[in-house]
């Protein structure tokens, strides 16, 4: 897909290096139950791809040897990957905190019965993807009966504990704007979110993260096919903030696919570009006895996408 879209070089964003290393993010598998139009992963029921078991024990064994205090797990639907309670609990037995990247839907799936208490009883932050408090909005972009089945998804993990003030069960829900528009201000939207969602369905949750769509794979496809890719790129280049490159993830984070390979962010995963811009793929398990700590990171026009107006990263806006 990244052949397609001619802004894909490396052209005016600035220079960054990473800062300290403490998050490890892997894609466990590109299988979906879903298959939205955004998504920069091309997840859907048809993919196949996950995680090995060897690549699983490289993970287990990067976690512990670099000291890594974040493993965020993401997909595809990460929860069908058949290790994903076995990482789970390795990384809580490690006081390894975890992040689950979840789209709701999975909980109310044959075969996710246990899903919502084994996410409780690990401690497991639970960051769900509700790209808007109504219906049409939300199945529109992700399909018919999303909605639904995600506000069931919501009831679930408030009862066993997620989404209330003073838990150690976080619920975090991320908003994607439904077009070639940047999202509005987090905090903001956030009252917004939490008044709907309580008043019309008694639905807590912690915070609410907004992201900007990533003019790659799926979304760059649509972009192109509504010849919207140069406005979209104007919009992100022109709101290009310097201070969001302070906070972007890439510099406390890299990014690992369901291969073991080694990127500097989900992004750049999708794009094929290597971690560092290195002319070769790096594994995971080459990395156990490296430091990656100061080591200059691939950048591409997409990475406006990060540092645009309030700025995007994996925990929401950057700035106020």
């Amino acid at each position: 897909m990244h052949d397609t879209l001619p802004f894909l070089n490396q052209r005016e964003f600035p220079k960054i290096k990473r800062d300290n290393l403490h998050t490890l993010q892997i894609n466990i598998g590109l299988k979906c139950n879903q298959q939205c139009f955004h998504c920069h992963v091309n997840s859907s029921p048809k993919r196949k791809e996950k995680m090995s078991d060897d690549t699983i024990e490289a993970v287990k064994s990067f976690l512990t040897r670099k000291n890594i205090e974040t493993l965020d797990i993401t997909g595809g639907a990460p929860e069908l990957h058949p290790e994903f309670k076995s990482l789970v609990r390795y990384a809580r037995k490690n006081g390894i905190h975890v992040i689950d990247r979840c789209n709701l839907t999975i909980l109310e799936e044959p075969g996710m019965e246990y899903l919502a208490q084994f996410l409780a009883e690990n401690e497991v932050e639970v960051i769900a993807s509700l790209p808007c408090y109504e219906l049409e909005n939300v199945d529109k972009q992700r399909g018919d009966g999303v909605f639904e089945k995600s506000i069931k998804g919501l009831k679930q993990l408030n009862s066993v504990g997620y989404g209330y003030a003073n838990t150690k069960q976080t619920l975090n829900l991320v908003f994607n704007p439904q077009g070639a528009v940047l999202p509005p201000a987090q905090d903001g939207l956030k009252r917004a979110y939490k008044k709907e969602l309580l008043d019309r369905y008694g639905i807590e949750f912690n915070q609410l993260f907004t992201l900007c769509n990533m003019p790659i794979n799926r979304f760059g496809s649509m972009l192109v096919s509504n010849n919207q890719l140069d406005d979209y790129m104007s919009i992100l280049m022109n709101s290009h903030r310097n201070e969001n490159l302070e906070s972007v993830m890439c510099r406390n984070l890299i990014s690992v696919d369901w291969q073991g390979y080694v990127y500097d962010c989900d992004f750049n995963q999708m794009l094929n570009l290597n971690l560092n811009d290195n002319e070769k793929q790096v594994h995971l398990s080459e990395l156990i006895d490296s430091d990656v700590d100061g080591d200059e990171i691939a950048v591409r026009d997409h990475c406006y996408g990060c540092t645009a107006g309030q700025g995007s990263s994996c925990g929401g806006a950057l700035t106020a």
